[in-house]
């Protein structure tokens, strides 16, 4: 079982089941409002650890739908203070076990980090269902 802390936006769907595969696999989950938190580039940034810079934001986001922001076009400095400014902007969960920090919810991967029950019931918890 692991410790979680979870960042998460409340009334978010994916956000609510893959809490509850976290809890149905054993793990106790701390749960935050991620757009509450007073974030600052040393907090967020080790979460993205050496993921691609398009793949820290949320894909869903106004901004990134209407073009307005092009994840593709920034630097990290900039992509740090857009998602400051905006957390819409970031990809969720942010999830922290102990020193390590992770994002986005790949099960094949948080199945090998922490461990996670059986998939039965859980379909895809990364895309969000409401863009369909």
């Amino acid at each position: 079982m692991a410790k979680v802390t979870f960042y998460e936006r409340p009334g978010c769907v994916n956000n609510a089941k893959q809490r509850a595969l976290l809890w149905a696999s054993g793990h106790e989950v701390t749960t935050h409002n991620l757009l509450k938190i007073s974030w600052t580039a040393s907090s967020l940034r080790p979460f993205f650890g050496d993921l691609p810079i398009t793949e820290w934001f949320n894909q869903t986001a106004p901004q990134i739908k209407l073009g307005e922001i092009v994840p593709e076009n920034l630097d990290e400095t900039t992509a740090l203070q857009l998602m400051i400014e905006n957390p819409l902007l970031i990809r969720r969960p942010l999830m922290q076990v102990e020193d390590i920090r992770r994002i986005g919810f790949d099960r094949d991967k948080i199945d090998t980090w922490i461990g996670l029950a059986s998939p039965k019931g859980f379909e895809d918890l990364e895309e969000c269902p409401r863009t369909h």
